[in-house]
């Protein structure tokens, strides 16, 4: 594969995140024939086709899966080495692909906000997405550092512990159980539960927490896809949720959600700053790094002490 060249692994790139040769000749700013040659002398030097057709646009071979893994660390190592010579010479020392779980959306942005005054040279931009979404991010590199829960463990990651990340129960101020102390979770479990989707962190503190009740959790309430909807939804009366308490700062405040004393709760997990371990850090994830061991925990906010 010496032979190939890095206009070649863009084209293969391309092709393999838009599906289509139209899609990619657009996101490259060329021709189709142009990106359909690329593609042909990336095959040619392969020896074995890279792509195959299908109803649904260009899928990668075996082959084409093992190029494209090899293009996506080649530029991963390009976009490192422009980092590096930024940060030597001097001028603007590169850019911060920061991922969050949507849980984190609360307070990132004032996270974000301190840091690039701090560093206004940097170019920071930031994803958000459910807890798989955000592993799936990070292990394909699409981003430099996530801000979740519990760390993954499909890869080698750094790991670096920013402060406490506390659930509870919470309910419509008119609710019969605001005001109750030590509401057992059996009596709790009777209520209808508003609940975020598979694969979100939220849904699975839940599942754990409710998992001794017999039952509840094969029917365990009304999925709904945001933290907002189901906020919205149980200051509406449709039922109570399970919640991160950094979400709910702000209708506490104004009196438009209680915390139910529920027996068990609040369960404290922890907030992670997570990145690959396999991969040298940029100047701008080192930076970032260290501002969060240092200042991260003054951004959650407080709602529960």
């Amino acid at each position: 594969m010496k032979g190939i060249s890095l206009r070649q692994l863009s084209a293969v790139l391309a092709v393999h995140k838009t599906g289509r040769i139209v899609n990619a000749a657009r996101e490259l700013s060329l021709t189709q024939p142009a990106v359909s040659l690329q593609i042909q002398e990336a095959e040619r030097v392969a020896g074995t086709p890279l792509f195959e057709r299908t109803r649904e646009g260009l899928r990668p071979t075996a082959a084409g899966s093992a190029v494209i893994e090899a293009a996506l660390e080649i530029d991963e190592t390009l976009r490192r080495l422009g980092d590096e010579i930024s940060a030597i010479r001097g001028g603007r020392r590169g850019r911060l692909r920061l991922g969050v779980v949507s849980t984190a959306k609360y307070f990132a942005p004032a996270i974000m906000a301190a840091f690039m005054q701090l560093h206004p040279e940097l170019e920071i931009s930031l994803w958000v997405g459910n807890r798989d979404e955000t592993i799936a991010s990070l292990e394909a590199q699409r981003i430099d550092v996530a801000l979740m829960g519990r760390p993954p463990r499909e890869f080698p990651v750094r790991a670096t512990q920013i402060g406490e990340h506390p659930f509870v129960i919470i309910a419509p101020t008119g609710h019969p159980l605001v005001g109750h102390a030590g509401i057992s979770k059996q009596q709790i479990a009777e209520e209808n539960f508003l609940v975020r989707e598979r694969g979100s962190g939220t849904r699975t503190a839940l599942d754990i927490f409710l998992s001794e009740i017999p039952g509840r959790i094969e029917n365990i309430g009304v999925e709904l896809g945001s933290n907002e909807t189901i906020k919205q939804a149980v200051m509406a009366g449709l039922g109570v949720a399970l919640i991160s308490a950094h979400t709910i700062a702000q209708e506490i405040e104004f009196g438009r959600l209680a915390i139910l004393d529920v027996e068990g709760l609040p369960i404290i997990r922890n907030w992670f700053s997570v990145s690959r371990a396999d991969r040298t850090p940029s100047p701008a994830m080192v930076a970032f790094e260290a501002f969060l061991r240092e200042h991260g925990r003054s951004f959650l906010p407080d709602v529960i002490s």
